[in-house]
């Protein structure tokens, strides 16, 4: 086990303006998850994205991570962020991720707490599956590849009518999933299958916003508003027109709740 090395991405540079760093999901790349959110986004932050090992940017790992030891990996980053004058140390920090990368919203909410003024799990769970189904995911992918999960991953991540409509932000996610190591992915999937941390949420105060897609059949709007009914400072919210990937299905509705939440989170800051 050890922390993997994470590729940031800077998806648009903002001087001065807080910066708000994106997480990804399970198979996908930053960009192609992020991307189409951006415009919404980036007049109000910084827009700093991270991959996975083995996905888009960032280089494959050679052996398991835990979702502690990623999340520790995303603080590695970015504190070699402010070390190179990316991000200006003592400017305000926020947090987006999907599925996993939800997941390791609320591992960095409970392992280094107050590093981020507010945090935001979406189409996520404080666990996701189980861990039989994870290491049986891991052992598939290990020995054919990603390109074997491509089908279903198809059927799970989109609402109804999706792919049909927006053939091209489609196709780049599933893209991105056939490209990913195979290796990595199951290291990510083995990382899951140990993350549990529904008895930890009474103790993560900072605050959090779990956004669920109406259409999420791996993480329903019922696994936000576990987060939001046992984390003392969240509250949940649904995409209605998303299933798994909300930023790329409906990035005006996603960026809106991320951009209320977060304002008035720093209001209170201020108040």
């Amino acid at each position: 086990m050890s922390i993997p090395t994470l590729t940031p991405s800077l998806l648009h540079g903002a001087a001065g303006k807080p910066t708000l760093v994106l997480g990804p999901s399970l198979g996908t790349g930053s960009l192609a998850l992020w991307g189409p959110a951006v415009p919404y986004l980036k007049e109000h932050y910084q827009l700093v994205a991270w991959d996975l090992p083995g996905h888009d940017a960032s280089a494959p790992s050679t052996e398991d991570f835990s979702m502690a030891e990623l999340a520790s990996g995303v603080i590695n980053m970015l504190q070699a962020l402010e070390t190179d004058g990316v991000v200006p140390a003592g400017t305000p920090l926020f947090y987006a991720g999907v599925s996993i990368g939800g997941a390791i919203a609320l591992q960095l909410a409970n392992d280094f707490p107050g590093v981020f003024a507010g945090l935001s799990v979406i189409c996520s769970a404080a666990k996701i599956g189980s861990p039989e189904g994870w290491a049986e995911r891991a052992e598939l992918v290990a020995k054919a590849g990603t390109p074997v999960v491509v089908a279903g991953s198809a059927e799970r991540w989109f609402a109804p009518g999706f792919i049909e409509a927006n053939p091209v932000v489609s196709t780049d996610l599933l893209h991105n999933l056939q490209d990913a190591d195979r290796f990595s992915y199951a290291h990510a999937c083995a990382a899951l299958a140990g993350y549990d941390l529904r008895e930890s949420l009474a103790g993560m105060n900072d605050p959090i916003l779990a956004i669920a897609g109406a259409h999420d059949s791996v993480c329903p709007p019922t696994d936000a508003q576990f987060i939001a009914e046992h984390a003392p400072n969240a509250q949940a919210a649904t995409v209605y027109t998303a299933a798994h990937l909300a930023p790329a299905e409906d990035p005006a509705a996603t960026a809106a709740l991320l951009l209320e939440f977060f304002a008035s989170v720093s209001q209170e800051k201020t108040a």
